[in-house]
């Protein structure tokens, strides 16, 4: 028995060395760092706000507590993926430092916080175009890192950050893959409110994934609910295995209740990609501001 588990350190720690030489270039001047107060603590890694050179950067620190070979295997494929990534809704890789003891990840600071605070903590009402904008900025993101084979794996609106002007960026890569790496994923990833039944079923899954989720987060934008907020999180995955989803108020404009019925599909195969959805939430908002234009003429 022995010898599996050595060789199963042996290859994590042969893949950290592995990332590490690939990662390599990424490394910047700790000593310019500074690090303020902590924004958000998760599994893995604690967040805290910062400078580098004067400007406002967002820290993620590996938690040494939780240095696993396999945690720091996982926070290094993050950078991987965050430094593969350039798009306008997705957040921005600054640098990485993975030589000395604790391990950390430099993106860019958003000053608005995340998107489910946004929504749940401020008792916002929001208008119909802003919904849509909203949703247009996390469907280009999603499909940006479909067309380049990465799964995000963990969409939800914690892991959507908001800026100025009500930009949004899709961020926490921990448990994003690129698709080609693993063949057949099957891993239960993600979290229960916002996870496909495809994955809380532990069948292969794959892009598909994402656009579930997608659809609770779009509910959450039409509703400003909490998914599932009676359930416990175990109780909301296994009424989404026997088939039970959301209610969605009559009062929702029809066609975004249409999309989201069709993201959050039993069949992954039947819902659609993500430059469906763009297309769709485009023409639902270039239909809304022609009729409020026309209205404000008359």
């Amino acid at each position: 028995m022995q010898p599996l588990l050595c060789n199963l350190t042996s290859s994590a720690s042969e893949r950290i060395l592995e990332l590490q030489e690939k990662i390599g270039d990424s490394e910047f001047d700790r000593d310019l760092l500074q690090i303020k107060e902590k924004i958000a603590s998760g599994s893995f890694g604690d967040l805290y706000r910062g400078t580098y050179l004067d400007v406002d950067v967002a820290i993620k620190l590996l938690k040494t507590g939780h240095a696993s070979n396999d945690s720091k295997v996982q926070f290094l494929q993050e950078i991987m993926i965050l430094r593969s990534v350039n798009h306008e809704n997705v957040i921005r890789f600054y640098g990485a430092c993975t030589k000395r003891r604790n391990y950390l990840i430099l993106t860019e600071y958003m000053a608005g916080g995340n998107l489910y605070d946004f929504l749940h903590k401020q008792n916002n009402t929001l208008e119909l175009s802003l919904i849509l904008r909203i949703a247009i900025g996390i469907s280009k993101g999603m499909d940006y890192l479909h067309q380049n084979n990465i799964i995000h794996r963990d969409l939800k609106s914690a892991n959507v950050l908001v800026g100025d002007g009500q930009v949004v960026k899709i961020a926490d890569f921990s448990v994003a893959r690129q698709r080609s790496q693993e063949g057949d994923m099957t891993a239960e990833t993600g979290t229960y409110r916002w996870m496909a039944p495809e994955v809380i079923n532990h069948k292969s899954y794959d892009h598909k994934a994402d656009v579930f989720s997608f659809a609770i987060v779009l509910w959450e934008l039409v509703t400003l609910k909490v998914p599932y907020e009676s359930l416990t999180p175990l109780q909301a995955a296994l009424s989404v295995r026997q088939g039970l989803r959301l209610v969605i108020p009559s009062s929702v404009h029809p066609r975004l209740s249409k999309l989201i019925q069709w993201c959050w599909g039993e069949n992954p195969h039947t819902r659609p990609v993500f430059s469906e959805i763009t297309a769709e939430l485009e023409d639902i908002l270039l239909t809304f501001q022609v009729a409020s234009r026309s209205k404000g003429s008359h």
